[in-house]
């Protein structure tokens, strides 16, 4: 026979397993997303990944031809950084989510946190619960009522 406590317990179990579900689901999503920015007169194009790394540089026009390096290295730079903010851009819309305590969107954009090490199969809990949990009610407990 079910009791009450054992509802209880499996409807915040139910809840823990569908929050650490969207965590790595959240954390998947933000390794897919791409910045990409194009200077003025199409000069460069750069496209960077979720953590602001640099995964691609396009000269799309020979426009670069006619430049100084030193024009070209300030646009380069200049680009990246758009590139970056709107990567940056992306995944705060995917965290508009609630994180978990602890962590944050640039733990996250660093790749530095790992939601499955962070939320475990099992969630810790006091061991009378886990023996509740495990084992059932213990013999000569009060019934809730």
């Amino acid at each position: 026979m079910t009791t009450p406590y054992d509802q209880d317990i499996e409807g915040l179990l139910e809840l823990y397993r569908r929050q650490r579900e969207e965590a790595v689901e959240t954390r998947r999503r933000i390794n897919e997303v791409t910045g990409t920015a194009t200077a003025p007169r199409r000069t460069v194009k750069v496209t960077v990944g979720a953590q602001g790394d640099v995964t691609a540089i396009d000269f799309p026009t020979g426009a670069y031809h006619r430049m100084a390096p030193k024009e070209l290295s300030d646009v380069l730079l200049a680009t990246i950084r758009e590139a970056r903010a709107d990567a940056l851009e992306k995944v705060a819309e995917l965290t508009s989510l609630a994180l978990p305590p602890g962590v944050t969107v640039a733990a996250l954009l660093r790749g530095e946190v790992d939601p499955a090490a962070i939320l475990p199969d099992d969630p810790a809990m006091p061991d009378p619960v886990r023996d509740y949990i495990d084992n059932g009610r213990p013999e000569g407990a009060a019934r809730r009522p």
